[in-house]
């Protein structure tokens, strides 16, 4: 049963590229009648052949989608538009090619439509490349596929000829192909189709030119530093180009840095500064008694360089927030400490602990004091009285020895 079941799918997807690699044969000549016969296009080499039933001298090939138009000029019975030129097929196409002779000039126009059931291909196509060498391309459904209807993708890079499938499809809940994830992307113009199949009916295809360069979203710069200088009062950021696989030139980038400081009243300020080229900035008179963040981004300036900005680099601080805490620490200390023994004193004076751990010292007495007035005369009188026993004790003293 199995292998039954793995045969049916072989035969499916062998018919699916058989049918995307034949040659489209245009059909509804506007002269039946022209020496240009059998027109032919090959749509992976976008190669427009014919044959002539005359000699021409040269041959000129268009190409109109809407009001795009692209021409071409040979002296061989066929046409190379490339991939750098040939425009999508998916909305259809008018092909021209004319032919001159030195008497006479011939022309042929013939329309391409897709064949299929009108909005059964795939809508809302998008890619996108990151890390560098991966990308994701993803894909809806058509608003009017049948419901057994499978995608798949299909890539061709301009240089590589050759034609890959998607390697690693990305599934919804039903199984059904609506992305794929590719490795190892070289980042040049790409051709991509996206076929569908069904066992009811035919289902358009959906194709796309895309220089790969216009849809990486670049990483963020590198080794991103900041150095300060207390002599010159100064602060250098310094960084490395995004790495990208294609271009190792500084040259090729602009950068955005944003500098984001946290002052005083906790409110976060932000400046953004734009540089072209150079991988530095110089930060004149920071504060560093605050805290700062800084971060910066590329785009693309020059070269085949997206020219969306990338993904911000992580942020890197300097100064220090704790610096202008430590401002404010010594006052309130000192404001707290002197409020605590002003409300000590005025509670023990007020609860009588003061005069208890700090009792009043008694005066010396003033032998004087209160004393009734004495006549002078009569205090001299003493004084003389109190000297000669004095000097009578001294006499006394002298005799004793």
């Amino acid at each position: 049963m199995l292998a039954c079941l793995g045969l049916i799918f072989m035969t499916q997807w062998m018919l699916l590229v058989a049918q995307m690699y034949d040659d489209w044969q245009c059909t509804n000549w506007e002269m039946s009648d022209s020496p240009i016969q059998n027109l032919m296009l090959n749509w992976w080499k976008t190669e427009l052949s014919w044959i002539s039933t005359m000699n021409f001298t040269k041959y000129k090939c268009s190409m109109t989608v809407y009001n795009n138009n692209v021409k071409i000029q040979e002296k061989n019975t066929n046409c190379i538009f490339g991939r750098n030129l040939a425009l999508p097929l998916h909305n259809g196409a008018n092909f021209s090619v004319t032919a001159e002779s030195i008497n006479s000039t011939y022309s042929v126009t013939c329309k391409y439509i897709p064949q299929g059931i009108n909005g059964s291909a795939i809508e809302n196509f998008s890619c996108v490349i990151y890390d560098v060498s991966l990308m994701n391309c993803t894909w809806q459904a058509g608003r009017n596929a049948p419901g057994d209807t499978q995608y798949f993708l299909y890539w061709r890079n301009s240089i590589d000829d050759d034609v890959m499938e998607c390697e690693l499809y990305i599934k919804d809940e039903n199984g059904r192909h609506v992305g794929c994830r590719f490795k190892n992307v070289k980042i040049e113009k790409s051709y991509f189709l996206v076929n569908g199949s069904s066992k009811n009916s035919l289902v358009q295809f959906y194709d796309a030119n895309i220089d790969l360069y216009t849809i990486e979203k670049l990483t963020p710069p590198s080794n991103v530093t900041v150095s300060c200088d207390e002599i010159s009062h100064s602060c250098t950021i310094q960084w490395q180009q995004p790495q990208i696989n294609h271009s190792n030139k500084d040259r090729c980038f602009k950068y955005e840095v944003e500098i984001t400081s946290k002052g005083n009243s906790a409110e976060w300020t932000k400046r953004n500064y734009t540089k072209e080229i150079v991988t530095s900035h110089i930060v004149q008179n920071p504060n560093m008694r605050q805290k700062n963040l800084v971060k910066i981004r590329a785009a693309g300036r020059m070269c085949n360089v997206n020219n969306d900005w990338g993904e911000w680099s992580a942020a890197v601080e300097f100064g220090n927030e704790e610096i202008s805490s430590s401002v404010w620490i010594l006052p309130v200390v000192a404001v707290a400490t002197l409020s605590i023994a002003i409300f000590t004193i005025f509670f023990c004076k007020r609860t009588g602990y003061w005069k208890a751990a700090f009792p009043r010292v008694p005066k010396p007495k003033n032998p004087f004091h209160g004393q009734p007035d004495i006549n002078p005369q009569m205090m001299e009188c003493k004084m003389q009285s109190v000297t000669s026993e004095t000097e009578q004790i001294t006499v006394v003293a002298e005799v004793v020895k």
